[in-house]
């Protein structure tokens, strides 16, 4: 393995962050706002993802029920992909496709979030867990990547967007991570104050 191939990896995620600065800043800070809204009339967030968003759905989920890097009371979040008995039965029993889409419509009220986690915005259970939301009057907050996907066009005015303007996956969940810590951190920073 060559150093340089190395560093290029660490140049090109630094760029990406870089570009993405003045793009994702005011959409994340929005979904700041949104998320505090929403766990201040006590409602909650639910998050979904496949593979390494499945990873930073249930990392989300830890920083607010857990802590983030301040002690603070647990926040009401839930990840639908940790539970193995649950995917097994709705993925046997129905179809992969419904395996997020069925726990929004048992758990997602009214006034609560649906944190879609998606690199391509392509993935049909994350779009069928988008659409369950919807009837279920809850926002969307989705985490994207290159032009969004098919989540774009089915997203409402009142959804947030957050698309990492890259084409590589790598890159898209190294700035989704550092998404999903800006807003472990904003919220935090509404409760708590500032530090």
């Amino acid at each position: 393995m060559s150093v340089e191939r190395i560093q290029q990896q660490f140049r090109d995620s630094a760029a990406l962050t870089q570009d993405a600065l003045d793009t994702l800043a005011v959409p994340i800070a929005a979904a700041v706002d949104t998320l505090f809204g929403v766990l201040a009339n006590g409602s909650k967030i639910l998050v979904c993802g496949n593979g390494g968003s499945a990873a930073d759905a249930q990392r989300f989920a830890s920083h607010l029920i857990g802590r983030f890097e301040r002690e603070r009371p647990g926040l009401p979040a839930i990840a639908l992909t940790t539970d193995t008995s649950i995917l097994t039965a709705i993925g046997n029993e129905f179809a992969f496709k419904q395996i997020f889409s069925n726990q929004v419509r048992a758990l997602g009220h009214a006034g609560d979030v649906l944190l879609a986690i998606c690199t391509s915005g392509n993935s049909v259970n994350v779009f069928a867990a988008i659409q369950e939301a919807h009837e279920r009057e809850m926002i969307v907050i989705a985490l994207t990547g290159s032009t969004g996907g098919a989540m774009s066009d089915v997203l409402a005015d009142t959804d947030i967007q957050i698309c990492v303007p890259s084409e590589r996956t790598a890159r898209i969940q190294e700035v989704h991570l550092l998404t999903i810590h800006c807003l472990c951190d904003g919220i935090d920073a509404m409760l708590l104050g500032e530090d």
